[in-house]
């Protein structure tokens, strides 16, 4: 029943046909490349646990970084444009370099915005950051 090679020898001839293979892995390679594009853009909405820590004590030489819901930046509650906000950062880090900083952000903010605020304080040699949370838990 086994088929004779076309040499000196009478064995069987076990050959794996990878065509079927080769296929099956052609198809997938294509779903990746249509699909990985779309995993980039994916929206994903993710509720942000809530802070159970006791608030810290009001520090006067702090600095409160805001973002509302409609993209306006804000300084201790005053209202600074977003291209001018990187050199009012590098100049409160050069009078005060040790002053912690508390970014509060609305919760529609995008995410962009609140890792460009975080750059923007990193390269202006502000190491103390911190975020404000609304009271309430994780139950």
């Amino acid at each position: 029943m086994g088929m004779s090679g076309g040499g000196g020898r009478g064995g069987p001839v076990a050959e794996i046909n990878v065509t079927p293979l080769v296929d099956v892995m052609l198809v997938l390679l294509i779903i990746f490349m249509i699909t990985a594009p779309m995993m980039n853009n994916a929206g994903i909405e993710v509720d942000l646990p809530k802070e159970t820590a006791p608030a810290l004590d009001s520090v006067e030489d702090q600095l409160v970084l805001g973002i509302d819901k409609d993209l306006r930046f804000f300084l201790n509650e005053t209202e600074t444009p977003r291209d001018e906000l990187p050199a009012k950062l590098r100049a409160i880090a050069e009078a005060n370099p040790e002053a912690p900083v508390f970014l509060k952000a609305d919760a529609e903010v995008p995410y962009r915005e609140v890792a460009w605020v975080l750059a923007s304080c990193k390269k202006a040699g502000m190491p103390r950051l911190g975020f404000v949370f609304e009271p309430g838990g994780i139950e």
